[in-house]
């Protein structure tokens, strides 16, 4: 059976990027699903002065390692200050020292929500114009805006928005397939 990861570019224990991503990873069909928490992958701040004394971190070889073990990403970032969470930013660096394409052109769901308007929409089109050069196969996205209003714990609550969701599930999907 085809392998997804799924998690939150954010380490906040009450994440609406973690809500979010776990939600759509219960949509995906027919695939075994491994929702992941930064959480469990804490890493010092990057630095070469740290990479040149101690090494890459063992927690950025082991996430990296999913990835690379995936058929698939879903991926929701949080957005802060119009860009990555620093702790999203900061393991994204510690692995790109260890692959350049790090994303290993795994087929990509990419998502942001927030809590306003925008749904995360500025750090989503900063993650598909980078990750391209990453090795990011991003083969559909969805930005949920006013994440209060139009989520609840049965999904997506706006008809619109819950069809452009599905639409981008099926996407992925097809693409693992």
């Amino acid at each position: 059976m085809k392998k997804i990861i799924a998690f939150a570019g954010s380490n906040s224990k009450n994440s609406i990027n973690k809500q979010l991503a776990t939600y759509v990873a219960n949509q995906v069909n027919n695939l075994e699903i491994k929702v992941l928490d930064l959480n469990d992958f804490e890493l010092p701040l990057y630095g070469i002065d740290y990479e040149n004394d101690y090494g890459i971190p063992e927690n950025a070889q082991k996430f990296l390692g999913e990835i690379k073990s995936s058929d698939g990403i879903l991926l929701s970032l949080a957005e802060h200050n119009g860009s990555y969470s620093t702790v999203f930013k900061n393991l994204f660096d510690w692995m790109s020292r260890i692959d350049g394409k790090l994303w290993s052109d795994k087929p990509m769901l990419l998502m942001a929500t927030s809590p306003g308007g925008r749904g995360g929409a500025t750090v989503l089109e900063m993650a598909k114009a980078r990750f391209s050069f990453m090795g990011g196969n991003i083969v559909a996205y969805f930005s949920l805006p006013s994440f209060s209003q139009n989520f609840s714990v049965d999904g997506v609550i706006d008809e619109s928005l819950k069809q452009e969701l599905n639409s981008a599930i099926s996407k992925f999907e097809k693409a693992i397939y």
